[in-house]
């Protein structure tokens, strides 16, 4: 999550009731210029992943509030997933992953290793645990991984 402008801080904070309501997390909300229009984009997700029958069902009941609640100009209004290969950025993020398989670099290598694959084993308020394929556990805080995304395997 970038830092937001201010209109797309507005929009989040009008936003986020609805998406707690409904089950959602709200992870991030865009307005920017994008050729001839202006965009308004709130990104939502769940454990288990969202679907497009999500996006509609949270777009039919945010709409109003967007409306109703914030003078925007914008020209399209979307509401999407944030990707399979967004990055984890906060504690709720790796909370919503927990049990599945993440990719994890560091700032800097523990005993000679940089790049940790393993499945997302538990948190603490500033850590991760990570269980790697052997079965070694990692311990990694928050403020040593410089990048940590979903695992996919194709």
């Amino acid at each position: 999550m970038g830092k937001r402008s201010k209109k797309a801080q507005e929009a989040f904070d009008l936003a986020l009731p609805v998406a707690q309501q409904m089950g959602y997390d709200l992870v991030d909300c865009e307005y920017k210029k994008e050729g001839q229009g202006i965009y308004l984009r709130l990104f939502i997700d769940k454990k288990g992943g969202v679907g497009i029958d999500d996006c509609e069902a949270f777009s039919s009941a945010v709409d109003p509030v967007i409306d109703s609640g914030m003078h925007s100009d914008a020209d399209f209004f979307e509401v999407s997933s944030p990707g399979l290969t967004r990055p984890l950025e906060t504690i709720a993020d790796y909370v919503r992953y927990e049990g599945e398989k993440l990719d994890i670099t560091l700032y800097v290598a523990r005993d000679g290793v940089k790049d940790f694959t393993g499945v997302l084993a538990g948190h603490g308020e500033d850590n991760v645990v990570i269980k790697a394929a052997d079965g070694t556990e990692y311990d990694l805080a928050l403020s040593d991984i410089a990048k940590a995304v979903r695992h996919i395997d194709f």
